[in-house]
């Protein structure tokens, strides 16, 4: 069998198996957009720990280090590329506020421009999430010829961000009165828009690692009680 199937890329695996079930319940019937949500969580869980699992492993040889490399940034495009995407449209399609709204103005022009408008964002998003990773891989390997180690900082908002971004806004919508779903397409522009810019943004450490992932299981306890309760 072709590929690497060590203990080191099983966290990636995973991501993208996730990754998959969140766009399949994301988009089922009229939309769940919070299922997707903690489908994405897990997904962010399991990236902040997959290079550490396999750093952790002494005798990689370059295929093992190279394939690992591939494989993150492909998952990572299903994971925080198009999974976020598809939350959106699940909450495009499972909106009250829209649903009335396109309704209400089915006849009228700017019913058409509004899903245009939506859409647009959509792609913009998804694109910008694959250009970020197409240019860190390049950056990475250009990096990894002229020195040894693990880099400082990044260039741009890394896609994985979007783990914790998306379910804040779809928090904060569930915990108000109002319907914010704009909100959330708003979101998805802003967080492409800074995929592309050129900014240093300083790698995290463990710790500040561990202080993302307490966020990120506060939010998922903040959803289930909302939920729930």
């Amino acid at each position: 069998m072709i590929g690497v199937f060590s203990y080191t890329v099983w966290l990636t695996y995973l991501s993208l198996i996730s990754a998959c079930l969140g766009i399949a319940f994301s988009l089922n019937q009229s939309g769940c957009p919070y299922i997707g949500v903690f489908f994405l969580l897990f997904c962010g869980l399991c990236d902040a720990f997959d290079g550490k699992v396999a750093s952790s492993k002494k005798n990689r040889n370059t295929f093992e280090k190279k394939f690992g490399i591939q494989i993150d940034s492909l998952a990572d495009l299903v994971a925080f590329g198009v999974l976020p995407m598809s939350i959106g449209l699940a909450v495009y399609r499972s909106s009250s506020f829209i649903n009335d709204f396109v309704l209400l103005s089915s006849t009228v022009w700017y019913a058409f421009l509004f899903r245009i408008l939506v859409f647009g964002i959509f792609l913009f998003y998804a694109l910008a999430a694959m250009i970020r990773l197409a240019y860190f891989n390049v950056t990475e390997e250009e990096r990894q010829s002229k020195e040894s180690g693990t880099r400082k900082t990044y260039t741009g908002l890394p896609v994985t961000s979007s783990a914790l971004i998306f379910p804040s806004l779809l928090l904060l919508n569930y915990l108000t009165s109002l319907d914010l779903s704009l909100l959330y397409f708003g979101g998805l522009f802003v967080t492409g828009f800074l995929f592309l810019l050129k900014f240093q943004i300083k790698k995290l450490d463990t710790k500040g690692i561990l202080i993302l992932v307490g966020i990120g299981v506060l939010e998922v306890l903040l959803l289930l009680m909302v939920k729930i309760f």
